[in-house]
């Protein structure tokens, strides 16, 4: 078992210190008691338990969504962790579908820029100055 100070788990896990002290106050991770006079000590535990919430922030999963699957690896309920992951998959695709209409937006206007139009107008300038009136 490690015997870390707050800093050195930071550092491992590619954290600051006030990210640390954070999640403790989000209930995230445990805040190892104190001893008389002595600086606090994390464990392994610690450096598992902050390394599943930034794979989990990585995911795109909240603070509220990571604390109830830190919950799930205590009492294990695949169903409820999938159904979280289900719902984060179709945010995640929704997602993409709004990135994938921006693309398409940008390159038609990327497309109608280089179409070789009048030089003292700009078909981007044009549409983005557009009323929504006039793009209707």
């Amino acid at each position: 078992m490690r015997d870390l100070t707050i800093g050195a788990v930071a550092k491992s896990c590619g954290v600051n210190v006030e990210t640390v002290r954070y999640y403790q106050r989000r209930g995230l991770l445990e805040a190892p008691r104190r001893p008389a006079g002595g600086v606090r000590r994390y464990g392994d535990d610690a450096v598992r338990r902050l390394r599943f919430i930034r794979r989990a922030q990585a995911l795109g999963f909240s603070l509220v969504q990571i604390a109830e699957l830190l919950r799930l690896e205590r009492t294990p309920d695949c169903g409820r962790a999938r159904k979280l992951a289900a719902a984060k998959l179709a945010d995640v695709e929704a997602k993409l579908a709004d990135l994938e209409r921006v693309r398409r937006s940008l390159a038609a206007l990327v497309s109608a820029c280089a179409a070789g139009r009048d030089p003292r107008s700009c078909p981007i300038v044009e549409s983005l100055a557009a009323t929504d009136d006039a793009r209707a």
